[in-house]
């Protein structure tokens, strides 16, 4: 019998054991999750472009809006005063591993209700192999005895270029109307500055400190002078931010280490791309690099020093470097790398980065330039300083002002407790007199 039941205990054992291996084996060959999509701007309000001006939609400054897409125009209204300069702009987000193309992108041009296109418009950019979000603005420049100064009604036309064999269906679009504040008076250049010489940067060369980057411009990971480490998987592009005051410049390079290979060799051109974007989410530079797999890197230019006059520059890397603000990098590891290395082991990236110079004293706005979205204050240093998204950077500051009301309400009940027992005290002796 007690063989009997042994036999059975160890063929339940076992019966046991088969039934968990098919499940054991299946998550050990399972694929791996893919890559978080774009993640957009909390509290965004959905709206339709149309085909024409006439049932335009209102786009209001500061308010972020979720709109889809396919080939073709939408149209939107917009209503500009006469003492800010105006940026629209347009984030498509392509679904991983949609089919696009060189040939196909994102115009963005700001026209008056007559129809006239504004002066510096449009606003372009186009894919290259991969379907990574994309980003073009349209400006409403202040600018004397220019075009479209007059406040009223605009309208902003967003345009989706496809060739017949790329991806068709319609992608969410992310719009974002901003608004910078006039100068006050005098304070402000008018003339484009001297030329500026690019040139490599010195990069510091300390161990790297872990940050993950974000999926978009609304949780990009903030950063500062340093050596970052995050990971990468094929087609994936991560997002990270830097505060750039008046005065400052940036350098950075992007290095990829060895890859887990599945095949004696590969190469993917523009493997690595990095891209660098303004505050209004305006492209400044991009560059790209083929990679094989192994150790490969890049290095941008350094910019120009954050001035307002930039904006008059004839070139346009100078030109974007406009405001003193978040500047936004974009890294993507190309999809094509996938066809040689293990998707499901992430690639190591390495971020080099130097904000230099200090912060120079900037031109003086009719109205709070941080109001708007601009500027650098205490609170983006101590963002970048310590690594955290817009979001994790606002709960933060919630966190203090709920720590200084606390803090000043236990001060307050503390101060009006002592005032009691003082009185107390006092009445006391009084009675202890009579």
């Amino acid at each position: 019998m007690g063989r009997v039941r042994t036999t059975v205990l160890v063929g339940a054992a076992a019966l046991g054991l088969a039934m968990c291996l098919p499940g054991a084996v299946q998550a050990a060959t399972a694929p791996p999750q893919p890559a978080p999509g774009y993640r957009g701007a909390e509290g965004a309000k959905k709206i339709e472009g149309r085909l024409t001006s006439a049932d335009a939609p209102l786009v209001a400054a500061g308010q972020a809006y979720a709109d889809t897409m396919g080939p073709g125009e939408r149209v939107y209204q917009l209503n500009l005063d006469d003492a800010s300069s105006a940026y629209f702009s347009a984030v498509l987000q392509p679904p991983r591993g949609a089919k696009v193309g060189y040939s196909d992108g994102l115009e963005v041009e700001i026209m008056t209700k007559e129809g006239a296109r504004c002066p510096n418009n449009p606003g372009r950019a186009g894919f290259g192999y991969d379907p990574v979000p994309l980003a073009a603005v349209a400006v409403r420049r202040l600018e004397e005895d220019a075009e479209c100064q007059g406040a009223g009604v605009y309208f902003a036309k967003v345009t989706r270029t496809a060739a017949k064999d790329s991806d068709q269906s319609a992608w969410p679009l992310e719009l974002l109307l901003q608004r910078e504040p006039a100068p006050a008076g005098g304070s402000a250049p008018t003339a484009a500055p001297s030329v500026w010489p690019s040139a490599s940067p010195t990069l510091p060369g300390t161990e790297p400190v872990a940050r993950t980057g974000g999926t978009g411009f609304n949780d990009a990971r903030a950063l500062g002078t340093g050596v970052w480490r995050d990971d990468l998987r094929p087609g994936q592009t991560r997002f990270y931010r830097v505060p750039l005051d008046w005065g400052q410049q940036l350098g950075l390079s992007a290095e990829l280490s060895d890859a887990r290979m599945t095949k004696s060799y590969g190469s993917a051109s523009n493997g690595l791309t990095v891209a660098l974007y303004s505050p209004y989410r305006g492209p400044i530079e991009d560059k790209g690099i083929s990679y094989g797999g192994k150790q490969a890197g890049l290095t941008l230019p350094k910019t120009a020093p954050v001035a307002y006059e930039n904006r008059f520059s004839d070139t346009g890397e100078v030109r974007g470097v406009r405001l003193a603000g978040w500047y936004y990098v974009a890294v993507t590891l190309g999809g094509k790398v996938a066809e040689f290395t293990e998707d499901a082991t992430p690639v190591p990236l390495t971020l080099r980065m130097e904000v230099i110079g200090g912060p120079a004293k900037g031109p003086a706005y009719q109205e709070s330039l941080t109001a708007a979205g601009f500027g650098v204050g205490a609170d983006d240093r101590a963002a970048a300083r310590d690594g955290l998204t817009a979001p994790e950077a606002a709960d933060a500051a919630g966190g203090r002002s709920v720590m200084r009301v606390v803090a000043g309400a236990g001060f307050s009940a503390g101060t009006v407790l002592l005032l009691v027992l003082g009185g107390w005290m006092l009445l006391a002796r009084r009675g202890r007199t009579a």
